[in-house]
């Protein structure tokens, strides 16, 4: 079977093509022009190459004119594209590689394949120990040194790292610096940390100090500095364990707002900001807004009054993407995104009746204790006997304590299990045992290999099962460790609208399962969406954050969200039949959206 070219295939594509350009000295319209489709390719929730077998106008899509739109249709239909493949013809062949190394711009880049016949990161590498590389154009003995250290840093750690290391790590080196600068008065995250990207590349932090040169050398004496890639007054570069590399910057409180947008991204979004200010006579950079005409340039504190300057209000940094959100500021149609405190139960936890490491009364006991109105406790169903999976007998009685700590706590305790779709899509639980729980979590955990139909069909035969309330991290990927299942979003998610089955975003840090383009998706097709923590600890509870910045980066409101809700909606969703449920979760999306408009 052919794997079909998804989107992440098409955005690689001209994300190459723009670096190939670039290198060649190309024109900037051209490379922006892919960079740009690249981008727009990039946030889409539904499969654009089904949608180029199928006929439809690409040219539609804002950000696809005809010579992107014929380059779409040739590598659909040929799995290549002749332009693309002209441009790697009159390169080395590992040139690409070399725009990945930090300090290797596309012109840096061009000047050492024309002039060094550099093609590889090693002849890159050999060139910097030479100094050979030091001799070119702008580069320099200090340059080449960053660079070369900046390779040594790279083969220490993995190209990304996922989001919930690295926002640990970001943590603890936030804990480790304000104890030994006295003088720091602020250290906020930014690049795509900030916008909660599910993996990261390097961390960047803005630094506000009382005393700015002690702070470099405070990061850089840190214990859990493996290497010190750069030293300077406005930027310390290092590398942490677990290989993570941190760029500091020194702010300036006055300019923080600009220097806070500036770092925080993404590039795309940058790049529409500033042809917007320069439309206005305006130029922007990490300093600043400056006015072209009197090359006076005005400081922000903040990056309210930063995009205030420009007439528009703030965007949330998880909607800066370079795609919509720009014409929405513009026309006042930002989404009103949920946050962490919307947020009214968790439906989706283990105690240690299965693989769980706490009692259940103590899961219990810490979910009240975060003011929850209500909770679902779900543990594992028979079929998963690696993670002690409850037998009918063992659900049963679980079932039986639950009812009887239902008034101690202050809150809806609901009874749930998740239950194993086996391989041919039936449930792991009879429709008996299914029929005496409240929520009915449906989760894929074996026979990961099915081709895409095989697996699409499977998890749609969960769904059309009465009992099923949600199915439970899609995917099933674990970021850095297992890829994604093959499936077809798009008809999951139709079907679930089609059944009135709710589609998790697990906030495990590990999973961030829907993603943020999928759960986009669910959100335009009225499919109910449920963030929840797949706890099996107590302090994994905090982890909704996560799940929230997923629906966030999706555009999700609290209205969107199932259980943030009050338990009287949640409840009245859950117990209407599955047939009726689309319907009463759009009338309870439609009441949500006439409150806040009121």
């Amino acid at each position: 079977m052919t794997t079909p070219i998804s989107n992440d295939d098409i955005v690689t594509l001209f994300n190459n093509m723009a670096a190939m350009l670039e290198i060649k000295g190309d024109t900037v319209f051209k490379i922006r022009a892919y960079q740009r489709a690249a981008n727009t390719i990039d946030q889409l929730s539904w499969s654009l190459a089904t949608a180029a077998v199928n006929g439809e106008d690409l040219k539609k899509i804002p950000g696809i004119g005809k010579a992107i739109s014929e380059k779409v249709q040739e590598y659909v239909a040929t799995g290549h594209v002749v332009a693309y493949d002209r441009l790697a013809e009159e390169l080395p062949p590992n040139v690409l590689e070399l725009l990945e190394v930090p300090g290797m711009g596309p012109k840096t880049v061009k000047a050492a394949v024309d002039e060094l016949g550099i093609g590889s990161v090693a002849e890159l590498e050999q060139a910097a120990l030479d100094g050979r590389l030091a001799q070119l154009p702008r580069m320099g003995k200090r340059s080449a040194e960053n660079i070369l250290r900046h390779i040594h840093a790279q083969r220490m750690r993995s190209d990304r790292t996922p989001l919930g290391i690295a926002a640990e790590t970001c943590a603890a080196v936030t804990e480790q610096l304000f104890d030994a600068c006295p003088g720091l008065v602020s250290l906020t995250p930014a690049g795509s940390l900030r916008r909660w990207e599910e993996t990261i590349g390097d961390l960047d932090l803005i630094a506000i100090s009382e005393n700015p040169a002690e702070t470099g050398p405070a990061l850089a004496g840190l214990a859990s500095v493996r290497e010190t890639l750069v030293q300077g007054d406005a930027k310390t570069s290092v590398v942490v364990d677990p290989g993570i590399q941190i760029d500091l910057r020194i702010g300036e409180p006055d300019a923080l707002g600009a220097m806070l947008q500036y770092f925080t991204g993404s590039q795309q979004h940058n790049i529409r900001l500033r042809d917007y200010a320069n439309r206005q006579g305006l130029s922007l950079n990490e300093y600043g807004i400056t006015v072209v005409d009197t090359a006076v340039t005005e400081k922000f504190p903040d990056e309210e009054s930063f995009y205030g300057r420009l007439g528009l209000p703030w965007i949330a940094p998880e909607l800066r993407r370079g795609a919509d959100e720009l014409d929405a500021a513009r026309n006042g149609e930002l989404p009103n995104l949920i946050t962490v405190d919307d947020l009214r139960g968790d439906l989706h936890m283990h105690s240690d009746w299965s693989d769980g490491k706490f009692p259940l009364e103590e899961m219990i006991a810490a979910v009240a204790a975060m003011g929850y109105e209500y909770m679902a406790l779900t543990d594992h169903s028979q079929g998963l006997g690696v993670a002690n999976g409850l037998t009918p007998d063992r659900l049963a009685a679980q079932i039986e304590i639950l009812r009887g700590l239902q008034d101690r706590y202050g809150m809806v305790i609901l009874c749930g299990s998740e239950v194993d779709i086996r391989a041919d899509g039936a449930m792991d639980f009879p429709d008996d045992v299914l029929g005496m729980l409240d929520w009915v979590i449906a989760s894929v955990h074996n026979a990961m290999s099915q081709d895409r139909e095989t697996m699409t069909n499977r998890i749609v035969r969960a769904m059309e099962n009465p009992h099923v309330s949600m199915i439970g991290h899609a995917s099933t990927r674990l970021l850095g460790r297992r890829d994604p299942v093959d499936f077809d979003i798009e008809a999951l998610l139709q079907t679930a609208r089609a059944t009135g089955t709710a589609m998790e975003i697990n906030a495990a840090p590990e999973r961030l399962d829907l993603k943020d383009t999928h759960a986009a998706r669910a959100r335009e097709l009225g499919v109910p969406l449920v963030i929840n923590t797949d706890s099996h600890h107590t302090d994994s509870l905090s982890n909704q954050r996560y799940g929230v910045a997923v629906a966030r980066r999706a555009w999700c409101g609290p209205q969107h969200v199932l259980n943030a809700y009050p338990a009287s909606e949640f409840l009245g969703w859950l117990r209407a039949p599955k047939a009726e449920r689309a319907a009463r979760f759009d009338a309870m999306v439609a009441g949500a959206r006439a409150g806040s408009a009121a």
